[in-house]
């Protein structure tokens, strides 16, 4: 008897550290429990979800910092993912023209010399004319920022016309028009790309 009072004893102590063996309260009784200052209650958390609500800014910025990175902080990303491109592009390139220029040799040495030093000329080549062009596009872009005060798809339009421009000015006149013509015509499909889910509202909006 003693052993099994123990034994219950033991076992009530041990469900009241862990929450079994007492008086237990479901889900549902205690649904409808107020609290002072406490309302509306979560039936499953007892906590006021309104203090969970975020109706400010997550992170504090400096004073005139802007919520978006501006053209000088994607410059950087900018000329980098261009040169590795270009090199990944031009490393293709390279190798695709090598074994076509020795496709008539065995596989020896000097094929495969002749094949690396294609992939290396190609890929330094590709790198070297997309990073120019990423460039002089995110040098205009700044400048035309500062001089502007604004951020908006003018100034990447006017960065890539002014960019295709400079990069051909050596071809005279019809070059610089050609260059400049590449330039509006590539930063306009991809402002219109980046517009297009605003434009779409619009239409639809005008529409009804």
């Amino acid at each position: 008897m003693e052993g099994g009072s123990g034994g219950n004893s033991k076992g009530s102590g041990l469900g009241g550290l862990f929450g079994a063996g007492g008086a237990g309260y479901s889900h549902a009784d205690l649904a409808g429990v107020p609290l002072t200052g406490m309302s509306p209650l979560s039936p499953y958390l007892n906590l006021d979800p309104r203090y969970l609500v975020q109706d400010t800014d997550e992170f504090i910025l400096p004073t005139g910092a802007n919520k978006t990175r501006g053209r000088f902080e994607l410059a950087f990303f900018t000329i980098g993912g261009c040169c590795m491109t270009g090199a990944a592009f031009g490393a293709l390139n390279g190798l695709r023209l090598g074994l076509k220029e020795t496709q008539n040799m065995a596989w020896s040495k000097p094929r495969n010399v002749q094949i690396l030093n294609m992939v290396t000329r190609q890929g330094a080549l590709w790198a070297n004319t997309l990073g120019s062009l990423a460039l002089l596009y995110s040098a205009f872009g700044v400048v035309i920022e500062k001089t502007r005060g604004a951020e908006d798809d003018l100034n990447t339009i006017a960065a890539g016309t002014l960019t295709g421009m400079l990069y051909k000015s050596t071809g005279g006149v019809r070059g610089i028009a050609r260059g400049g013509i590449a330039g509006l015509t590539l930063t306009g499909l991809y402002a219109l790309y980046n517009n297009w889910e605003h434009m779409k509202g619009s239409i639809a909006r005008q529409s009804l």
